[in-house]
């Protein structure tokens, strides 16, 4: 079990940060690769996507958005070193495509693959028990389609599938693979608009992703809420001239998992409410079941913003902000990037600056590569 926990402490940022505050109620899950950001345009605009431009990442923060794609077939491959300050062979790793079947349709496939390394065993008298190479990724396919010139709405499916355990076994517990399936629904809604004198494009979006069942590390064990997230985001695009642009975005996130209640010595609930419970109340009760009530709720909102600035329709250069309540894990962090697009090939970078001691993409450089061509191969 303390290799299972070190793992996932190991792989996500919501329980990495639990090293970074003593509050009893920071909010934990399974599988938390799943709430990375794996592309470095977002990745430069402090996590800030889901009213973006639209383009081939979208799978990721909101699928809606493939709908508005221009180019009829798009691939992007993006890849971000972890906790590179400590280990060399731990990445995340995600592809993407999308197709436009007609004016109003679009789909989308996305594949991430979180590598967690390799990772010697030892047994209590420090025998080797070998080698474990743990290793996580999720399968999207997802549909966008156009309600209006102005509306989309979108729908992904996940499968999902963590190994982290690799088929361990104790005297008495079995570990198990988690293999489980979510949903994503979304929408996105964009305006062209006239703002101080200059054309501008006004969007907002809304996703709730990962919606599924409690899944388990141990066979017949505890089950854990998988990383079920709401997130609302804004985008303002001031066009200049038409080589020159320049976007605003924002993006508030929630959780929608419950949050642990206070207890006593004896176990017993002192404030808050229990967390044990379905996925559905989970839900439902996540803006209402802290135990500090509304404030403590309003904590557990981060906040990413960014600003995109185009040259000549070819260089980008992009900045951003991330914050999270220091009781809720601590994360801030200033990142920075820049993207270049040459006929169909698009290439960005982000840099990630943090403000606290621990974040696994601290000081690393992120990349991410896109290329498009439209139904009869023109660039």
């Amino acid at each position: 079990m303390k290799y299972i926990y070190s793992l996932i402490i190991f792989s996500g940022f919501s329980t990495l940060a639990l090293a970074q505050t003593t509050s009893p109620n920071i909010i934990s899950t399974a599988v938390p690769f799943l709430t990375i950001s794996p592309d470095a345009r977002s990745g430069a605009m402090g996590d800030a996507g889901v009213a973006l431009s639209p383009d081939v990442n979208s799978q990721y923060w909101n699928a809606s958005k493939l709908a508005f794609l221009e180019k009829e077939t798009n691939f992007a491959l993006s890849y971000s070193p972890w906790l590179r300050n400590l280990v060399s062979d731990v990445s995340l790793a995600n592809l993407n495509f999308s197709q436009k079947l007609d004016d109003r349709n679009t789909i989308g496939a996305s594949l991430r693959y979180f590598n967690l390394g390799s990772l010697s065993l030892y047994d209590d008298n420090q025998n080797s028990l070998g080698t474990s190479k743990p290793n996580e990724f999720a399968f999207d396919v997802s549909l966008a389609r156009k309600f209006s010139p102005n509306l989309s709405l979108g729908l992904a499916l996940r499968y999902i599938h963590s190994n982290l355990s690799q088929g361990m076994a104790t005297s008495s517990q079995q570990f198990a693979a988690v293999n489980a399936v979510a949903a994503d629904i979304s929408i996105f809604s964009t305006h062209d608009v006239r703002e101080f004198g200059n054309d501008a494009v006004f969007a907002y979006g809304v996703n709730i992703s990962n919606i599924g069942p409690k899944v388990g590390y141990v066979t017949n064990g505890q089950k854990y809420f998988l990383p079920t997230n709401l997130k609302i985001g804004a985008a303002n695009t001031w066009i200049f001239n038409d080589d020159t642009k320049l976007t605003l975005a924002l993006d508030l996130n929630k959780l929608l998992v419950p949050t642990p209640p206070l207890r006593d010595a004896n176990g017993n609930i002192t404030s808050g409410k229990d967390d044990n419970r379905s996925v559905v109340s989970g839900i439902f009760g996540s803006f209402s079941d802290a135990p500090g009530g509304t404030s403590e709720e309003l904590q557990e909102i981060t906040y990413s913003t960014g600003a995109e600035l185009w040259f000549h329709n070819q260089f980008a250069i992009r900045g951003g902000y991330f914050y999270e309540n220091p009781n809720k894990g601590n994360r801030q962090f200033y990142t920075l990037g820049a993207g270049f697009r040459y006929n169909n090939i698009a290439l960005d970078f982000s840099y990630l600056f943090s403000q606290t001691q621990y974040n696994a993409l601290a000081n690393t450089l992120r990349f991410s590569l896109g290329y498009n061509l439209d139904s009869r191969g023109k660039k």
